[in-house]
């Protein structure tokens, strides 16, 4: 029901996910990634409360594939989930239980990391990667990228309908958390032009919250 990119920045150290699904608001329960710590998906079956889990796991100094064994070790419904773990340096742990819906596939990358069920053919993942590995500018660019080529490729095998990028850097709130909860149509494409929207304002919202005196003005009207 769902198909992701994970990755990270290497040279800002940005971490974050795009992911879509048929199901409504998958970012909401699939997409966690904390500042300085990494990245985890958590789909198929989700069990959200494995994301916070494993980011504690690497914020407490183990890499991707160590977390990841910690984190399903004496977890009894490890055989229904799908699990993508990216650390600190780039490093990827991926985990597709027996019981993954459909047709599933992931592929890890430099720094990045896809992963997808009930897929419209194998080949999505590596696409997803390929793409990440040859865009230009910042994560965000980058990620978007991957979910259209993976969107290209087939994507799910059944209409999409939500759709979320949430991506942290050196501040304690998300730098982005941009969501496509419910469309009827095409939720990776009105994701893309909500990204193109929020980009150039992206170090404006950070200024607001650090220096409110010397950020940007707002534009708007009543702004004086």
């Amino acid at each position: 029901m769902t198909f992701s990119i994970s990755g990270r920045c290497e040279k800002t150290g940005t971490f974050g996910i795009a992911i879509a699904s048929s199901s409504p608001a998958v970012a909401a329960r699939c997409a966690h990634a904390r500042a300085g710590v990494g990245v985890v998906a958590t789909q198929n079956v989700t069990d959200p409360s494995l994301g916070p889990k494993g980011l504690d796991l690497m914020a407490a100094g183990l890499d991707a594939e160590a977390a990841l064994a910690k984190l399903l070790d004496g977890y009894a419904t490890a055989e229904y989930r799908q699990l993508v773990l990216v650390d600190a340096k780039g490093n990827a742990a991926i985990h597709s239980g027996a019981h993954t819906l459909g047709t599933f596939a992931t592929a890890k990358g430099r720094h990045c990391a896809a992963a997808g069920n009930m897929l419209a053919g194998t080949g999505v993942p590596s696409r997803m990667v390929e793409a990440f590995e040859a865009a230009q500018g910042p994560l965000g660019d980058r990620l978007i990228a991957a979910m259209q080529a993976g969107q290209a490729a087939g994507g799910e095998a059944g209409p999409v309908h939500s759709a979320g990028l949430l991506m942290v850097r050196d501040v304690s709130w998300p730098i982005a958390d941009l969501r496509v909860d419910w469309a009827e149509a095409d939720p990776v494409g009105r994701l893309a032009a909500l990204w193109t929207l929020y980009e150039p304002q992206l170090e404006d919202y950070i200024a607001r919250a650090l220096e409110p005196d010397a950020a940007p003005r707002y534009g708007v009207p009543g702004d004086e």
